[in-house]
């Protein structure tokens, strides 16, 4: 089966990133000095952005569970946070560190190919790396 591998290695990304996620939520319902107090943010405080942060927490971390699972709604999960990871990375090039950006950008595109190709049967084309004896 193609793409094992690389799937494999999108679930522990999409791991890390929601207990990420889900621990800067903590951080910021429970009003820490995490954040900077008084902040106002797309959708009023950080109390409600902690808490959005949180749910998209989950979310990854159910995700990359369904992943390792072999379950199909990880491999939809993890396309669409590869997506959005993507397009970020080229939003961020023309930052401070346009050279990190490509490679998040280069990594994006390599865990969206492995994830699209992910439950093909491997087929011999000919191609590199198939013997013929």
């Amino acid at each position: 089966m193609r793409g094992v591998g690389r799937s494999i290695f999108v679930a522990i990304l999409l791991m890390i990133a929601g207990i990420l996620d889900i621990v800067y939520g903590i951080a910021a319902v429970s009003n820490s000095k995490f954040y900077i107090e008084g902040e106002r943010y797309l959708f009023t405080t950080t109390h409600t952005w902690g808490w959005i942060t949180i749910i998209v927490g989950v979310i990854l971390l159910t995700g990359s569970l369904s992943l390792f699972a072999g379950g199909a709604y990880g491999q939809v999960v993890g396309i669409v946070a590869a997506s959005i990871a993507a397009i970020e990375a080229l939003l961020n090039i023309s930052g401070p560190h346009p050279w990190w950006s490509i490679g998040i950008f280069a990594l994006c595109v390599i865990c969206i190919h492995g994830l699209f190709v992910l439950g093909e049967p491997e087929t011999g084309s000919g191609g590199y790396g198939d013997r013929v004896t």
